[in-house]
């Protein structure tokens, strides 16, 4: 078998290896110097905008809902098409997560069910941008607007995409990054929070450390309930050392994204993703198999050829965590479509032309 080529993989240079070294010698590796110059960055990037970086972006999801006082008695509607985290954060602060079918083609969440889903309890909307893909934010914050709910965008997948021409993170309500090792770029697990008002940083910042708030040399005050959510120097510095290669990250992401497009045989049945080459990152390259196809089959076949494939993502309200709540089978038929059949295919920034003919080629074997 040939060398297995992952269907992700981190492009991490050695003068940030060797930054990360500088950082543990100094002694300080838990938040510091690095966490302030990495927000600076991000903010830098996004307009000058606020940004706090957390140890994950799970937590920051769960930050912005307790900035939007978001609680019990409350609903939030989402996606059943994402990482579990999406809704189980809605759980963590006592809110009922309120899903909504998402669209077939783009299989980010269907707006026209997110306005028909608001009730007196809706406090929230959490839209993802699947593999990249950026949700409507015109559509989005229309419906926002007129029904008087927050935002906050799940854009752990959209570091590097825009909208109309504006970075995803520069304008909009609360938006939520994440930079764990399979996103376009990483700390190794970590995540920030764009943050809509300056006002909301000290509690932002409370919240991330055990809720407490210093003043002089001595003075300790705790007055919420916070957690331990803090991003490391260690983790801030890979961070630092991944932004400015963003651009070139996208655009060859894009490239290989548009080889796939060529070189993939359409005879397959299999359904490819939006051909957008604007404003997606192409976090993810991403196709759903045919109906006939047995995917556990297929990624073991694929596999066999030395190619990973990931799953991303099974429809969640499936999950008996969710079923437990009442949801069930058939009521979103195209995220449960979509669900039973994506498979993600390798794409990330490092992959030579020739990877994503091996890929299409092995794929076209296995489905053949």
């Amino acid at each position: 078998m040939k060398d297995l080529l992952p269907f992700t993989r981190p492009d991490i240079d050695e003068a940030t290896i060797a930054g990360v070294a500088e950082v543990l010698r100094s002694g300080w590796i838990t938040s510091g110097p690095q966490v302030k110059a990495f927000e600076a960055a991000l903010s830098k990037l996004c307009g000058g905008r606020p940004v706090r970086v957390f140890n994950s972006g799970t937590v920051t999801l769960e930050m912005a809902l307790r900035l939007a006082g978001v609680g019990p008695g409350d609903e939030v509607i989402t996606t059943p098409l994402s990482w579990v985290a999406t809704a189980n954060v809605v759980q963590e602060v006592g809110a009922r997560p309120v899903f909504v079918d998402v669209e077939s083609a783009s299989r980010n969440i269907d707006l026209n069910e997110v306005e028909k889903a608001v009730t007196a309890k809706t406090k929230a909307i959490i839209p993802v941008d699947l593999a990249g893909l950026p949700v409507d934010r015109d559509r989005l914050y229309s419906i926002a607007k007129k029904k008087n709910l927050r935002v906050i965008e799940d854009a752990a997948q959209a570091m590097g995409a825009s909208w109309r021409g504006r970075a995803i993170g520069a304008f909009g309500d609360f938006v939520s990054f994440s930079f764990h090792a399979n996103k376009n770029i990483t700390t190794a697990e970590g995540g920030a929070l764009v943050l809509p008002d300056e006002k909301l940083i000290p509690l932002a910042e409370a919240l991330r450390l055990q809720g407490v708030v210093r003043s002089g040399e001595d003075g300790m005050e705790v007055d919420v309930l916070g957690g331990k959510a803090n991003m490391t120097d260690v983790a801030a510095r890979i961070g630092l050392g991944q932004l400015p290669h963003l651009k070139r990250f996208t655009e060859r992401r894009r490239s290989l994204a548009k080889r796939y497009f060529e070189r993939w045989d359409r005879s397959l049945g299999c359904e490819l993703p939006v051909e957008d080459f604007e404003s997606s990152n192409w976090h993810m390259f991403q196709v759903v198999l045919p109906r006939q196809a047995e995917r556990g089959r297929f990624i073991a076949r694929m596999r066999e050829a030395g190619i990973g494939v990931g799953v991303h993502y099974p429809a969640m309200h499936l999950f008996a965590l969710y079923r437990a709540l009442g949801w069930r089978e058939g009521q979103f038929p195209h995220a449960e479509r979509i669900g039973r059949s994506i498979v993600t295919l390798p794409l990330f920034p490092a992959m030579k032309d020739e990877d994503v003919e091996r890929v299409c080629e092995a794929a076209r074997k296995v489905l053949k």
